[in-house]
């Protein structure tokens, strides 16, 4: 058996396989650059080696430093996760030569599968469905637009060596096509080294549904469900669950035989996914394989009961599966939500600095629900420029989907995150959406449903009723224990645009609310000064919202609400009307870097008149290249920046003057 094994990752996925390796007995080898040096997979692993620079190009990526630390340690095996050198061939290839077990497939089959181009072809060989697009590689943007009318708009332009949403571009015209193809092929050159292009039909009403596989080095491969992925923001995975509310036995049984078949074609061991894209009508089009762990594989292991990860390393190490396709459990329902550093409110641009707060809900295992929390970072930690802004990965089991929907939103409404922008009320408007608790859902679910960007949750009259209660009896905590000794109070809760009189009574331990259309009884686990408010009712529901006190009141985040919301005396609430509104200043007129990142180019010149949509600059961050357009027709009265320029958020860019 593998006694140690190196982690070639970062991050949660390196503490993920740490832990598995723990459990099973493996001592563990941590690699880490500059900006890792204290993270949380170089504290939870025995050992740990500095591999370079921050930039991922120059450590996580350096094929010879990673064997040199396997050498130092004496690390007989490494695991590689997700990203970096995952799917890379010449990585598996190396190890191979100096003797390390590559814990993952073949490097033939890592080569076949991870080239989209080449895995298309074997798809289509091996009897699977696949999409209508050009196999041959597209030469610049211009063979790009013959192609694509060939095809017929829309078109999906993807990086043949791409992932997680890096190099893939949706074009409906033969503009968007060049423009398409120009970014794809540099984000592909700048994240995988590789800046080969093709193109094949974009599915309209798709989902993303795919299936994971675990295959042995005697031939055996299974199929263990599908997962649900189709909720993605610029192709990226947001939500994630298992099994897919869509599917019928039928259909999810050819799946499963056919992405066996893929993967017997090719000599497949260990874990790899099969992706798919599925239409209205249950018809499926192999998208691609991902000859890796996938980040979104707990829903998985939360409904077989299967550990990924120790069955990975035990085929690793020459063993036979321990079960059989009808051994396969598919028990109760799993979601997983991805907690980013990102703005919702800007759009989800990437969001760097530190964690001053970070307090999960606590992981709990029982028979009716499970809540799980797979991270690699700390509170105090920080949130660079240079890897993935994933902070956590979400997960909760429950036996119904509703019941796990449920789960998921307490769980997200009792994680506290501050220091940088997130996604938390993104993901709890979700959850509360009647769409997706129907199950009713696409790739383009996002746009459809936030068609105008996120601007938070529109609340319902029973989330207003328990926002302003708890804000009443907060308020009247607070003034207890500032001496007031009045049993009864009546407060004036503002709530944005909304203005409500509740009073407030003692009840036991409790109190009794009322507000305008409706009583009800309540206990409120509160104390001033506590990050979060839990509310029980008296029907048996419990509310948790996240809580900052305020002069006045309290900033209250709840289902995906962010309110100031002010708790005053009737006669104080009266002179409101009289107090000034400050009006923030007009920006209108500049260009303002939406996100830390680096200056691309600049696409305009002083003295340039602009049209409504021009690109006017390319800023990356987090390897993603984002486009800056024009709004409205206008001159450029003066560049602040330059191509290479590191900026921070909200630092100018261009100004702006009318025509």
């Amino acid at each position: 058996m593998i006694t140690k094994l190196l982690i070639a990752n970062r991050g949660e996925i390196a503490c993920r396989v740490i832990k598995t390796a723990k459990r099973m007995g493996i001592a563990t080898v941590a690699v880490y650059s500059d900006a890792d040096r204290e993270a949380l997979h170089v504290r939870m692993a025995d050992e740990a080696v500095h591999i370079g620079p921050s930039p991922a190009k120059d450590s996580y990526l350096q094929i010879n430093k990673i064997i040199a630390a396997c050498k130092t340690t004496g690390a007989q095996a490494v695991h590689p996760g997700y990203g970096f050198l995952s799917e890379n061939p010449k990585f598996a290839e190396a190890l191979q030569a100096a003797g390390i077990i590559f814990v993952g497939p073949p490097v033939k089959a890592i080569e076949a599968m991870g080239d989209k181009i080449t895995s298309k072809k074997l798809a289509a060989e091996a009897g699977v469905s696949t999409v209508p697009g050009h196999m041959g590689l597209i030469d610049d943007a211009e063979h790009a637009v013959t192609i694509s009318k060939s095809v017929g708009y829309p078109v999906m332009i993807k990086a043949s060596a791409g992932g997680g949403g890096k190099g893939m571009r949706i074009a409906w015209t033969d503009a968007e096509a060049r423009e398409g193809f120009d970014r794809s092929k540099s984000e592909a050159a700048s994240s995988f080294g590789d800046d080969r292009i093709f193109i094949e039909k974009f599915v309209t009403e798709p989902r993303h549904i795919e299936i994971q596989l675990i295959g042995d080095s005697h031939g055996n491969v299974l199929y263990l469900n599908e997962r649900e992925c189709s909720i993605q923001r610029r192709n990226q995975k947001v939500i994630e669950e298992a099994p897919s509310p869509f599917l019928d036995e039928a259909t999810r049984k050819a799946m499963g035989e056919q992405s066996v078949a893929l993967a017997k074609a090719v000599g497949y061991q260990s874990a790899g996914t099969v992706e798919f894209i599925v239409d209205k009508d249950k018809k499926f089009y192999f998208l691609e394989m991902n000859t890796r762990l996938q980040v979104e594989h707990p829903v998985t292991e939360l409904i077989t009961g299967l550990d990924l990860v120790e069955l990975m390393l035990r085929a690793a190490n020459g063993e036979k599966l321990p079960l059989q396709q009808a051994d396969v459990q598919r028990n109760g329902w799993a979601i997983e939500s991805r907690l980013y550093a990102e703005d919702p409110y800007r759009n989800f641009l990437p969001s760097t600095g530190r964690l001053t707060k970070y307090r999960p809900p606590v992981e709990s295992v029982t028979g009716d629900l499970v809540v799980r929390n797979d991270t690699g970072v700390f509170e105090g930690g920080e949130i660079s420029t240079f890897y993935d802004p994933m902070i956590a990965k979400l997960c909760t089991w429950a036996p119904t989907r509703g019941e796990a929907i449920d789960a998921m939103a307490v769980a997200l409404d009792s994680f506290e995150v501050e220091g940088v922008g997130n996604n938390l009320p993104f993901l709890s408007t979700v959850m509360e959406q009647t769409r997706f608790r129907e199950g009713r859902l696409t790739t383009g679910y996002i746009a459809e449903e936030f068609p105008e960007g996120f601007h938070g949750a529109e609340l319902s009259e029973e989330h207003v009723f328990d926002i302003a209660a708890a804000a009443a009896m907060m308020m009247t905590r607070r003034v207890a224990r500032n001496g007031d000794t009045a049993t009864a109070h009546h407060w004036h809760v503002q709530l944005g645009e909304q203005a409500l009189p509740v009073s407030i009574s003692p009840d036991g331990d409790g109190f009794v609310v009322d507000a305008e259309w409706r009583s009800q009884a309540a206990r409120l686990d509160w104390r001033p000064g506590s990050g979060l408010a839990h509310v029980d009712w008296s029907d048996g529901r419990r509310a948790v919202l996240k809580v900052n006190t305020t002069t006045s009141g309290f900033r209250i985040r709840y289902r995906g609400a962010d309110l100031k919301v002010l708790v005053l005396a009737p006669h104080v609430a009266a002179l409101l009307k009289h107090m000034p509104i400050k009006v923030p200043p007009d920006m209108s007129k500049f260009l303002l870097c939406p996100m830390p990142g680096q200056v691309v180019r600049i696409d305009v010149a002083e003295g340039d008149v602009v049209e409504d949509g021009q690109t006017l600059a390319i800023v990356e961050a987090m390897k993603m290249e984002n486009v800056l357009k024009a709004e409205k027709k206008a001159r450029i009265s003066k560049v602040h920046a330059v191509a290479g320029e590191v900026l921070a958020v909200d630092q100018v860019i261009l100004e702006f003057e009318a025509v």
